[in-house]
């Protein structure tokens, strides 16, 4: 069953791609659609009825390579049933609605209607690429999913090829992302050289003596295990378009709609928090570099929502949105909350893809109309859509009843995730950051709502006359991520932030007492000295395996990796102190909320000309915010101007002038000298040869005289 989840997207995708002339555009269409309800039907049951331990299933043999051997299996566990569900999920429907939004492409000339058999096909293999991602049983393997996902990513962003912009974004979302798959590689390099291994089982073992091991990196000694973690979230940075390596996310909404709803709900941009969570036996050893991660998840899910308040594309607003979310997800990840992290993951799945796909219906209404400041006035014209985009905006704000679990999904999960930097930071930075950016998410999602539902039409009176509803086609998706927005949170709450042992349970971490009962060579961590006295002995004996003329760890493994889909050191008490959070801190984000959506109503909806004398009032900081803290004109001055000079440079002074110049010399200049002196010797008379062969004799045996003959 695992086998057909992670190869039917690839055959649809194979099918679609190749044979769409034998079984028409339609049919396309229709296989690749119909194998990612297959797979999703299919993920639903393992989810559903596979138990929390962790199973490895082979697919092949891969590569083997001295002491690298790796093989294609699929790690089943609760983190990739989780992700498994969310994946093939969200393709599913996307895949169903783009044979509405796709049908008739004002981007493509009529008569090309090949692109819509490529459109499915790529859709098909970047899911198939982020399905080997999850499922990944070593690291190899996962950064072959990785690279997939990024390959897929860069075809269907620049999928509308005849527009540059859209070819600048691709190109933009590749270079950026080959920036952080660069410190995700280094790490891969890192585990390899110091354990012997990259399989997940064998480095998870080995993380208690990666903690007491140095590293020589960058012209310093270093803790291997801050190290390697830290060059493992660079990876991460780059694929969830965390803060420095994000500036690549808004312009992928040069893609098509339902691309932007895939990458940025189910797939490419999940994987970085994936990531973190599937290395936490590492990270639990890595202080400062989880630390970091908060710090940096913090920042981000602030800064986009600062940039989110003044955006004016529908899409853009929305993919802030996204980066903004997953910094919450890094922050529950970077207290050792793994699950909370999950959590927001999973709910975020839902009410993302139907807020994209909303959009969507918005745009496929209004004739490719993305300004928001020319909507207004289309909650009657769109209502079935509208009602899906308003659960969104409820699920995302997070609206539900202060202190119980009945809530929007985003109610519940990201209220989880504020309790846990609360606890994890003592009140601190990152609590506050997440704070004051669930007030400006509900801002800037009610801006969204009532610029584009409520109000008088703006913009173009012809677009608005013909202003439609979307098909059933688009529509039926919609209502199916609305069942998720609604009730994923309330309906797995307990089982990702109830009790911690119902946790445990779920992600097959043993109980404590389970754990003593299975020894020394299975015991799971567990919060007790007996565990931390089993990782302090496993310390002090992969460290006397330490290899002096290699400089590395071949670690032989003695005992077994932590138990279960995620792993929580002994000292972490995060999500228990979470649990008994002071009544203001729990209440904190629903008071955001009322606040950002109060204000919303009062700007665009009480006084509508408000906005406009803000902004000229304040126009350094609106043009500051507008212009996304001017990363993109830094980014160009620090490295794309300085490169075009370097290539310039070298373009002028060494290909042009040395290289080209140097061979047009020689073959125009010295070989034609040379070939002048040749052409006058060929006289043509045999005196002058004979005169030839005479001095070249008298020259050889004058030579070999003076030489004293052979030698």
């Amino acid at each position: 069953m695992e086998s057909i989840i992670l190869f039917a997207p690839l055959v649809g995708s194979l099918i679609a791609g190749f044979g769409w002339k034998f079984i028409s555009i339609r049919g396309a269409q229709w296989v690749t659609t119909g194998l990612l309800f297959l797979a999703c039907a299919l993920s639903w049951i393992v989810f559903l009825t596979h138990g929390p331990e962790t199973q490895h299933i082979q697919v092949m043999r891969w590569i083997e390579s001295g002491t690298l051997s790796t093989d294609w299996s699929i790690r089943l566990d609760r983190l990739t049933s989780i992700m498994l569900i969310v994946v093939t999920t969200v393709s599913a429907v996307v895949h169903l609605y783009s044979f509405g939004y796709m049908a008739h492409d004002s981007q493509f000339k009529d008569g090309e209607e090949s692109y819509r058999a490529r459109f499915f096909a790529y859709l098909s293999f970047f899911t198939f690429a982020m399905l080997m991602l999850v499922t990944s049983d070593n690291l190899v393997q996962m950064f072959f999913g990785w690279e997939g996902v990024g390959v897929a990513s860069y075809l269907l962003i620049g999928f509308y090829y005849r527009k540059p912009s859209a070819n600048a974004a691709a190109m933009k979302a590749f270079i950026v992302n080959r920036v952080g798959d660069f410190g995700f590689a280094l790490g891969i390099f890192g585990l390899f050289y110091l354990t012997d291994s990259v399989k997940f089982d064998d480095i998870f073992a080995a993380a208690p003596a990666l903690a007491e091991t140095q590293l020589h990196f960058l012209w310093g000694t270093w803790n291997a295990a801050e190290v390697l973690a830290v060059l493992l979230f660079v990876g991460a940075m780059g694929k969830s378009a965390q803060l420095f390596l994000h500036t690549w996310l808004p312009d992928a909404m040069e893609g098509p709609t339902p691309v932007s709803a895939l990458i940025h709900a189910a797939t490419m941009v999940t994987a970085g928090v994936f990531l973190v969570c599937r290395m936490s036996p590492l990270m639990e050893f890595a202080p400062n570099a989880t630390a970091f991660i908060t710090f940096l998840g913090a920042t981000t899910a602030f800064v986009a929502a600062t940039i989110g308040l003044v955006q004016n594309d529908i899409k853009r607003v929305i993919a802030y949105s996204t980066m903004s979310q997953l910094g919450y997800m890094f922050v529950a990840a970077g207290v050792g909350v793994y699950s909370v992290a999950m959590f927001h993951l999973f709910t975020h799945a839902f009410f993302k893809a139907m807020l994209f796909l909303g959009a969507g219906s918005v745009i496929h209404g209004m004739h490719h109309e993305q300004d928001m400041r020319n909507y207004g006035g289309l909650k009657d014209k769109m209502p079935k859509t509208f009602w899906a985009m308003m659960i969104g905006t409820l699920a995302i704000t997070g609206v539900g009843i202060p202190l119980t679990h009945i809530g929007f999904a985003g109610y519940l999960s990201k209220d989880a995730v504020i309790e846990s930097a609360w606890a994890g930071t003592q009140g601190g930075y990152a609590f506050w950051m997440l704070v004051i950016a669930a007030l400006f998410t509900s801002f800037y999602s009610w801006r969204l709502m009532f610029l584009t539902f409520f109000g008088k039409p703006r913009g173009d009176k012809h677009t608005h006359e013909h202003a439609h509803e979307s098909p059933t086609v688009m529509l039926v998706p919609l209502g199916v991520l609305a069942l998720g927005a609604i009730f994923s949170g309330m309906l797995w709450y307990g089982s990702f932030f109830g009790d911690h042992n119902k946790v445990n349970a779920f992600f097959g971490v043993p109980a404590h007492a389970e754990a003593a009962e299975h020894g020394d060579d299975h015991a799971a961590p567990a919060a007790d000295d007996h565990a931390a006295d089993e990782h302090g002995e496993a310390k002090e004996h992969v460290a006397m395996h330490t290899s002096d003329d290699h400089a590395a760890m071949a670690v032989e493994h003695h005992g077994a990796a932590p138990q279960g889909a995620i792993f929580t050191h002994p000292d972490n008490h995060v999500m228990d102190d979470a649990h008994h959070a002071p009544i203001w801190v729990k209440i904190s984000p629903f008071i955001a909320m009322v606040i950002g959506f109060i204000t919303a109503y009062w700007f665009y909806i009480v006084n509508p000309s408000l906005p406009k004398r803000l902004a000229d009032t304040q126009r350094p900081l609106y043009l500051f915010l507008l212009n996304k803290w001017y990363f993109d004109e830094i980014y160009d001055f620090l490295f794309v101007q300085p490169s075009k000079m370097i290539g310039r440079f070298l373009w002028k002074n060494i290909d042009e002038a040395i290289i080209k110049g140097g061979l047009n010399g020689i073959a125009m200049g010295i070989v034609p000298f040379f070939t002048r002196l040749a052409g006058k010797a060929q006289s043509g008379f045999i005196f002058t040869y004979a005169f030839a062969m005479v001095i070249g004799m008298a020259v050889l045996i004058t030579w070999m005289t003076l030489s004293g003959g052979a030698h």
